[in-house]
Protein backbone atom coordinates (compact mmCIF):
# COMPACT_ATOMS: atom_id res chain seq x y z
CA UNK A 1 0.00 0.00 0.00
CA UNK A 2 2.86 2.38 0.85
CA UNK A 3 4.47 1.68 -2.53
CA UNK A 4 1.21 2.47 -4.31
CA UNK A 5 0.88 5.80 -2.43
CA UNK A 6 4.44 6.69 -3.43
CA UNK A 7 3.71 5.85 -7.08
CA UNK A 8 0.48 7.85 -7.01
CA UNK A 9 2.31 10.88 -5.67
CA UNK A 10 5.05 10.51 -8.26
CA UNK A 11 2.54 10.17 -11.11
CA UNK A 12 0.74 13.30 -9.92
CA UNK A 13 4.02 15.20 -9.98
CA UNK A 14 5.00 13.74 -13.35
CA UNK A 15 1.70 14.90 -14.85
CA UNK A 16 2.73 18.50 -14.18
CA UNK A 17 5.61 18.04 -16.63
CA UNK A 18 3.34 16.79 -19.40
CA UNK A 19 1.76 19.27 -21.85
CA UNK A 20 -1.80 20.30 -20.91
CA UNK A 21 -4.46 18.05 -22.39
CA UNK A 22 -7.61 19.38 -20.81
CA UNK A 23 -8.73 17.30 -17.84
CA UNK A 24 -5.85 14.82 -17.94
CA UNK A 25 -5.70 12.13 -15.29
CA UNK A 26 -2.98 9.54 -14.69
CA UNK A 27 -3.71 6.28 -12.90
CA UNK A 28 -0.96 3.77 -12.06
CA UNK A 29 -1.85 0.14 -12.69
CA UNK A 30 -0.32 -3.22 -11.86
CA UNK A 31 0.87 -5.54 -14.60
CA UNK A 32 -1.80 -8.00 -13.48
CA UNK A 33 -4.38 -5.41 -14.60
CA UNK A 34 -3.14 -5.57 -18.21
CA UNK A 35 -5.38 -8.07 -19.98
CA UNK A 36 -3.17 -10.56 -21.86
CA UNK A 37 0.14 -9.23 -20.55
CA UNK A 38 1.53 -12.63 -19.59
CA UNK A 39 0.70 -14.12 -23.01
CA UNK A 40 2.40 -11.47 -25.18
CA UNK A 41 5.69 -11.86 -27.04
CA UNK A 42 7.73 -9.47 -24.90
CA UNK A 43 10.93 -10.29 -26.78
CA UNK A 44 9.41 -8.96 -30.02
CA UNK A 45 8.38 -5.77 -28.23
CA UNK A 46 11.86 -5.43 -26.73
CA UNK A 47 13.48 -5.61 -30.19
CA UNK A 48 11.23 -2.78 -31.39
CA UNK A 49 11.86 -0.75 -28.25
CA UNK A 50 15.64 -1.19 -28.47
CA UNK A 51 15.68 -0.01 -32.06
CA UNK A 52 14.55 3.48 -31.08
CA UNK A 53 15.74 3.64 -27.47
CA UNK A 54 18.78 5.80 -28.17
CA UNK A 55 16.62 8.26 -30.16
CA UNK A 56 14.06 8.81 -27.40
CA UNK A 57 13.83 12.38 -26.15
CA UNK A 58 12.83 12.18 -22.48
CA UNK A 59 12.99 15.92 -21.75
CA UNK A 60 13.00 16.61 -18.02
CA UNK A 61 11.16 13.40 -17.13
CA UNK A 62 14.34 11.35 -16.78
CA UNK A 63 17.99 12.28 -17.05
CA UNK A 64 19.95 11.38 -20.17
CA UNK A 65 22.25 9.25 -18.04
CA UNK A 66 19.37 7.27 -16.51
CA UNK A 67 17.79 6.73 -19.92
CA UNK A 68 21.11 5.61 -21.43
CA UNK A 69 21.45 3.08 -18.62
CA UNK A 70 17.95 1.83 -19.34
CA UNK A 71 18.83 1.42 -23.03
CA UNK A 72 21.93 -0.57 -22.13
CA UNK A 73 19.83 -2.78 -19.88
CA UNK A 74 17.42 -3.36 -22.75
CA UNK A 75 20.24 -4.42 -25.06
CA UNK A 76 21.59 -6.94 -22.56
CA UNK A 77 18.26 -8.21 -21.21
CA UNK A 78 17.80 -11.99 -21.40
CA UNK A 79 14.23 -11.90 -20.06
CA UNK A 80 12.22 -9.27 -21.91
CA UNK A 81 9.16 -9.44 -19.69
CA UNK A 82 11.27 -9.06 -16.56
CA UNK A 83 13.06 -6.08 -18.09
CA UNK A 84 9.84 -4.18 -18.81
CA UNK A 85 8.35 -4.97 -15.40
CA UNK A 86 11.51 -3.86 -13.60
CA UNK A 87 12.09 -0.69 -15.63
CA UNK A 88 8.57 0.67 -16.13
CA UNK A 89 5.31 1.34 -14.29
CA UNK A 90 2.02 1.03 -16.23
CA UNK A 91 0.10 4.33 -16.15
CA UNK A 92 -3.35 4.89 -17.67
CA UNK A 93 -3.46 8.44 -19.07
CA UNK A 94 -6.94 9.78 -19.92
CA UNK A 95 -8.27 13.17 -20.97
CA UNK A 96 -12.03 12.67 -20.95
CA UNK A 97 -12.28 11.77 -24.64
CA UNK A 98 -13.41 8.36 -25.86
CA UNK A 99 -10.59 5.95 -26.78
CA UNK A 100 -10.17 5.35 -30.50
CA UNK A 101 -7.77 3.00 -32.26
CA UNK A 102 -7.45 3.21 -36.04
CA UNK A 103 -4.88 1.60 -38.30
CA UNK A 104 -2.41 2.55 -41.00
CA UNK A 105 -0.24 0.66 -43.44
CA UNK A 106 2.36 1.14 -46.16
CA UNK A 107 0.72 0.99 -49.62
CA UNK A 108 2.41 -0.94 -52.42
CA UNK A 109 1.48 0.65 -55.74
CA UNK A 110 2.56 0.43 -59.39
CA UNK A 111 4.24 3.66 -60.48
CA UNK A 112 6.62 5.30 -62.92
CA UNK A 113 9.38 7.85 -62.57
CA UNK A 114 8.03 9.45 -65.74
CA UNK A 115 4.58 10.48 -66.91
CA UNK A 116 3.04 8.01 -69.35
CA UNK A 117 -0.43 7.41 -70.71
CA UNK A 118 -0.98 4.94 -67.87
CA UNK A 119 0.70 6.88 -65.08
CA UNK A 120 -0.73 10.41 -65.05
CA UNK A 121 -1.12 11.41 -61.39
CA UNK A 122 1.98 12.91 -59.74
CA UNK A 123 3.52 12.71 -56.31
CA UNK A 124 5.29 16.00 -55.69
CA UNK A 125 8.52 16.84 -53.98
CA UNK A 126 8.43 19.65 -51.44
CA UNK A 127 8.46 23.08 -53.13
CA UNK A 128 11.34 25.23 -51.87
CA UNK A 129 9.10 28.16 -50.96
CA UNK A 130 7.35 26.28 -48.17
CA UNK A 131 10.60 25.71 -46.29
CA UNK A 132 10.16 27.40 -42.93
CA UNK A 133 6.74 28.74 -43.87
CA UNK A 134 4.36 29.19 -40.92
CA UNK A 135 1.16 29.99 -42.82
CA UNK A 136 -1.01 27.79 -45.09
CA UNK A 137 0.00 27.53 -48.72
CA UNK A 138 -1.96 26.22 -51.73
CA UNK A 139 -4.86 23.90 -50.85
CA UNK A 140 -5.19 20.33 -52.07
CA UNK A 141 -7.75 21.45 -54.64
CA UNK A 142 -5.49 24.19 -55.98
CA UNK A 143 -2.58 21.77 -56.32
CA UNK A 144 -4.76 19.10 -57.95
CA UNK A 145 -5.94 21.70 -60.48
CA UNK A 146 -2.37 22.30 -61.64
CA UNK A 147 -0.87 24.61 -59.05
CA UNK A 148 2.52 22.87 -59.28
CA UNK A 149 2.46 21.78 -62.93
CA UNK A 150 5.50 22.49 -65.05
CA UNK A 151 7.92 23.08 -62.19
CA UNK A 152 9.78 19.78 -62.35
CA UNK A 153 8.72 18.79 -58.83
CA UNK A 154 7.23 15.44 -59.82
CA UNK A 155 8.88 12.62 -57.88
CA UNK A 156 6.84 9.77 -59.38
CA UNK A 157 3.57 9.15 -61.21
CA UNK A 158 0.68 6.90 -60.18
CA UNK A 159 -2.15 5.46 -62.25
CA UNK A 160 -5.04 6.14 -59.88
CA UNK A 161 -5.89 9.47 -58.18
CA UNK A 162 -7.71 7.65 -55.39
CA UNK A 163 -4.61 5.60 -54.59
CA UNK A 164 -2.59 8.81 -54.67
CA UNK A 165 -4.92 10.40 -52.10
CA UNK A 166 -4.65 7.45 -49.73
CA UNK A 167 -0.88 7.42 -50.12
CA UNK A 168 -1.05 10.99 -48.80
CA UNK A 169 -3.12 9.80 -45.85
CA UNK A 170 -0.57 7.08 -45.02
CA UNK A 171 2.43 9.33 -45.62
CA UNK A 172 4.71 6.66 -47.09
CA UNK A 173 4.68 3.84 -49.61
CA UNK A 174 6.45 1.32 -51.82
CA UNK A 175 6.26 2.06 -55.53
CA UNK A 176 6.75 -0.87 -57.92
CA UNK A 177 8.47 0.49 -61.04
CA UNK A 178 8.37 -0.97 -64.56
CA UNK A 179 12.01 -2.09 -64.42
CA UNK A 180 11.23 -4.33 -61.45
CA UNK A 181 12.80 -2.05 -58.86
CA UNK A 182 11.06 -0.58 -55.84
CA UNK A 183 11.08 3.07 -54.84
CA UNK A 184 10.36 3.84 -51.19
CA UNK A 185 8.78 7.24 -50.65
CA UNK A 186 8.25 9.06 -47.39
CA UNK A 187 6.86 12.23 -45.88
CA UNK A 188 8.77 15.39 -46.81
CA UNK A 189 6.39 18.11 -45.64
CA UNK A 190 2.87 19.46 -46.00
CA UNK A 191 1.10 22.56 -47.29
CA UNK A 192 0.22 23.90 -43.85
CA UNK A 193 -3.52 23.35 -44.01
CA UNK A 194 -5.18 21.34 -41.21
CA UNK A 195 -6.14 17.73 -41.89
CA UNK A 196 -9.88 17.22 -42.34
CA UNK A 197 -11.34 13.72 -42.25
CA UNK A 198 -13.02 12.85 -45.54
CA UNK A 199 -14.74 9.90 -43.87
CA UNK A 200 -16.27 12.08 -41.18
CA UNK A 201 -17.46 14.56 -43.82
CA UNK A 202 -19.04 11.78 -45.88
CA UNK A 203 -20.85 10.47 -42.82
CA UNK A 204 -22.15 13.91 -41.86
CA UNK A 205 -23.21 14.61 -45.46
CA UNK A 206 -25.06 11.30 -45.71
CA UNK A 207 -22.83 10.01 -48.52
CA UNK A 208 -21.93 6.91 -46.50
CA UNK A 209 -23.59 5.38 -43.42
CA UNK A 210 -21.84 6.43 -40.21
CA UNK A 211 -21.13 2.79 -39.32
CA UNK A 212 -19.25 2.20 -42.58
CA UNK A 213 -16.61 4.91 -42.99
CA UNK A 214 -13.66 2.61 -43.65
CA UNK A 215 -10.98 3.46 -46.19
CA UNK A 216 -12.24 0.65 -48.41
CA UNK A 217 -15.78 2.05 -48.39
CA UNK A 218 -14.53 5.56 -49.15
CA UNK A 219 -12.40 4.31 -52.05
CA UNK A 220 -15.31 2.41 -53.55
CA UNK A 221 -17.68 5.40 -53.30
CA UNK A 222 -15.16 7.83 -54.81
CA UNK A 223 -14.44 5.56 -57.76
CA UNK A 224 -18.13 4.98 -58.40
CA UNK A 225 -18.86 8.72 -58.44
CA UNK A 226 -16.25 9.99 -60.89
CA UNK A 227 -15.43 13.70 -60.68
CA UNK A 228 -17.89 14.21 -57.86
CA UNK A 229 -15.98 11.62 -55.89
CA UNK A 230 -12.64 13.32 -56.56
CA UNK A 231 -14.16 16.65 -55.50
CA UNK A 232 -15.10 15.08 -52.15
CA UNK A 233 -11.45 14.20 -51.55
CA UNK A 234 -10.63 17.90 -51.81
CA UNK A 235 -12.69 18.50 -48.67
CA UNK A 236 -9.38 17.71 -46.98
CA UNK A 237 -7.23 20.77 -47.82
CA UNK A 238 -4.07 19.18 -46.41
CA UNK A 239 -1.53 18.01 -49.00
CA UNK A 240 1.59 15.91 -48.45
CA UNK A 241 4.91 16.18 -50.26
CA UNK A 242 7.27 13.23 -50.62
CA UNK A 243 10.92 12.32 -51.00
CA UNK A 244 12.64 9.13 -52.04
CA UNK A 245 13.81 7.10 -49.04
CA UNK A 246 17.01 5.15 -49.51
CA UNK A 247 18.88 2.69 -47.33
CA UNK A 248 15.88 0.60 -46.20
CA UNK A 249 15.86 -3.17 -46.53
CA UNK A 250 12.78 -4.92 -47.97
CA UNK A 251 11.95 -6.08 -44.43
CA UNK A 252 12.00 -2.56 -43.01
CA UNK A 253 8.78 -0.67 -42.49
CA UNK A 254 8.45 2.98 -43.48
CA UNK A 255 10.36 5.65 -41.60
CA UNK A 256 8.32 7.08 -38.74
CA UNK A 257 8.47 10.27 -36.70
CA UNK A 258 11.62 9.10 -34.89
CA UNK A 259 13.49 8.89 -38.23
CA UNK A 260 13.63 5.10 -37.91
CA UNK A 261 11.65 2.31 -39.62
CA UNK A 262 8.48 1.30 -37.82
CA UNK A 263 7.58 -2.32 -37.11
CA UNK A 264 4.34 -4.03 -38.13
CA UNK A 265 2.01 -4.63 -35.17
CA UNK A 266 4.61 -3.35 -32.72
CA UNK A 267 4.85 0.36 -33.64
CA UNK A 268 2.02 2.78 -32.97
CA UNK A 269 1.34 6.42 -33.83
CA UNK A 270 0.32 8.60 -30.88
CA UNK A 271 -0.24 12.20 -29.92
CA UNK A 272 3.24 13.19 -28.79
CA UNK A 273 1.71 15.80 -26.47
CA UNK A 274 0.17 12.93 -24.50
CA UNK A 275 2.69 10.11 -24.98
CA UNK A 276 6.42 10.81 -25.36
CA UNK A 277 7.80 9.10 -28.46
CA UNK A 278 9.90 6.04 -27.70
CA UNK A 279 7.96 4.86 -24.67
CA UNK A 280 6.37 1.39 -24.58
CA UNK A 281 2.56 1.34 -24.51
CA UNK A 282 0.21 -1.53 -23.75
CA UNK A 283 -2.76 -1.66 -26.16
CA UNK A 284 -6.08 -3.43 -25.70
CA UNK A 285 -8.52 -3.13 -28.59
CA UNK A 286 -10.35 -5.13 -31.29
CA UNK A 287 -9.36 -5.62 -34.93
CA UNK A 288 -11.06 -7.26 -37.90
CA UNK A 289 -9.13 -10.39 -36.93
CA UNK A 290 -10.22 -10.40 -33.30
CA UNK A 291 -8.83 -9.13 -29.97
CA UNK A 292 -5.58 -7.18 -30.14
CA UNK A 293 -3.65 -7.10 -26.86
CA UNK A 294 0.05 -6.43 -27.02
CA UNK A 295 3.00 -4.32 -26.02
CA UNK A 296 3.86 -1.71 -28.63
CA UNK A 297 6.18 1.29 -28.88
CA UNK A 298 5.15 4.90 -29.58
CA UNK A 299 7.32 5.57 -32.64
CA UNK A 300 5.14 7.64 -34.95
CA UNK A 301 2.59 10.46 -35.08
CA UNK A 302 -0.36 11.32 -37.31
CA UNK A 303 -2.26 14.47 -38.25
CA UNK A 304 -5.53 12.96 -37.04
CA UNK A 305 -4.07 11.38 -33.90
CA UNK A 306 -4.96 13.76 -31.09
CA UNK A 307 -5.61 12.86 -27.47
CA UNK A 308 -4.37 10.67 -24.66
CA UNK A 309 -6.36 7.60 -25.75
CA UNK A 310 -6.09 8.09 -29.52
CA UNK A 311 -3.67 5.93 -31.50
CA UNK A 312 -2.99 4.54 -34.96
CA UNK A 313 -1.67 0.97 -35.21
CA UNK A 314 0.86 0.19 -37.95
CA UNK A 315 -0.27 -3.08 -39.56
CA UNK A 316 2.48 -3.53 -42.17
CA UNK A 317 2.80 -3.23 -45.94
CA UNK A 318 0.68 -4.30 -48.91
CA UNK A 319 -2.83 -5.59 -49.46
CA UNK A 320 -3.04 -7.88 -46.43
CA UNK A 321 -2.13 -4.98 -44.15
CA UNK A 322 -4.60 -2.72 -45.96
CA UNK A 323 -7.40 -5.25 -45.43
CA UNK A 324 -7.01 -4.94 -41.66
CA UNK A 325 -5.92 -1.31 -41.36
CA UNK A 326 -8.72 0.01 -43.57
CA UNK A 327 -11.36 -1.52 -41.29
CA UNK A 328 -9.71 -0.65 -38.00
CA UNK A 329 -11.87 1.64 -35.88
CA UNK A 330 -12.50 0.51 -32.32
CA UNK A 331 -12.39 1.56 -28.70
CA UNK A 332 -10.20 0.01 -26.02
CA UNK A 333 -7.44 1.46 -23.90
CA UNK A 334 -3.78 2.37 -24.08
CA UNK A 335 -1.55 2.19 -21.01
CA UNK A 336 1.77 4.04 -21.08
CA UNK A 337 4.76 2.35 -19.48
CA UNK A 338 6.48 5.17 -17.58
CA UNK A 339 10.12 4.73 -16.55
CA UNK A 340 10.34 3.97 -12.85
CA UNK A 341 13.37 6.26 -12.69
CA UNK A 342 11.16 9.18 -13.77
CA UNK A 343 8.62 8.38 -11.07
CA UNK A 344 11.25 7.85 -8.41
CA UNK A 345 12.75 11.23 -9.20
CA UNK A 346 9.52 13.16 -8.52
Amino acid sequence: MLHRRVVLAAVAALSLALPALGQTSMQPLSYDALDGWAQDDHAAALRTFSRSCASTATGDRISAEEWAALCRAAESATDARAFFEAAFTPVLVTDGNDPLFTGYYEPELPASRFRTERFRFPLYKRPPEIEGRNSPWLTREEIERGGLSGRGLELAWLEDPVEAFFLHVQGSGRLSLADGSTMRVGYAGRNGHPYRSVGRYMGEAGLLPSHNLSAAAIQTWVRENGQRGLDVLNVNPSYIFFHEVEGLSPDDGPVGAMSLPVTARRSIAVDRDAVPLGLPVWVETETANGPFKRLMVAQDVGAAVKGAQRADIFFGSGEAAFAVASRQRAGGRMVVLMPRAALAGR
